[in-house]
């Protein structure tokens, strides 16, 4: 039997809801929110910019208000900047394609200098979108060489994402190559995420630890 200590923590249902929640309006939906309805009153670059800007200034008033900011809020800095830098520098067609493959590349490239560390980017994740937490502080070994996997798991994806992206670039008209990236990109998401919550259930139960809910 696991001892009382060998358990992992979550926060109640109510307070996980809305802590991921938050997390994902804040990182996704104000910057994407201010993107699309940019574009659709002036145009993709101005919206490409405005979502930039909206984030970056998520990052300042995070890092004034509370003096950190979160792993997935820097990421979608990460890749909105790239994405604008790309799209607006010539206003050709080609660049406006080639934000896709560069912010995936960019991506994989993050993930992968986490991977080896002792804060893996998933570990950050996790914490920061679910609030899991070892009630001891510590990082259980197993769990960590989870975490560890799981990063790299996520840069080979975004991996793949860059390679196949920059093929339907060469090979695919402009309205199918943006139909197929959609598609690519939901379809590897959901599937690394369904890999991700099975792989850490069967180190969980492996390792014999406990998942527990914290009073509300």
């Amino acid at each position: 039997m696991p001892s009382p200590a060998e358990h992992l923590e979550l926060p109640h249902p109510r307070r996980l809801l809305w802590t991921s929640a938050w997390s994902m309006a804040e990182s996704v939906g104000l910057p994407f929110g201010t993107y699309v309805a940019v574009t659709d009153l002036v145009s993709p670059d101005a919206g490409l910019v405005a979502g930039t800007a909206v984030v970056w200034l998520l990052i300042a008033l995070r890092k004034i208000v509370t003096g950190s900011v979160t792993a997935l809020l820097t990421i979608t800095a990460l890749v909105l900047t790239v994405q604008t830098l790309a799209a607006i520098s010539t206003g050709s067609m080609w660049m406006f394609q080639l934000q896709f493959p560069l912010a995936n590349l960019a991506m994989c490239v993050v993930f992968a200098r986490t991977a080896p560390t002792r804060k893996p980017l998933v570990a950050q994740l996790a914490e920061e979108v679910v609030a899991l937490r070892h009630p001891n502080g510590t990082h259980h070994p197993g769990l960590h060489r989870f975490f560890q996997g799981a990063t790299w798991l996520w840069a080979g994806l975004f991996l793949l994402l860059t390679l196949s992206l920059a093929v339907m670039m060469k090979t695919e008209p402009f309205k199918l190559f943006m139909l197929l990236s959609s598609v690519v990109t939901l379809g590897l998401t959901v599937v690394g995420a369904g890999i991700c919550v099975l792989w850490f259930f069967a180190v969980v139960r492996r390792l014999g630890l406990r998942l527990r809910f914290t009073a509300a």
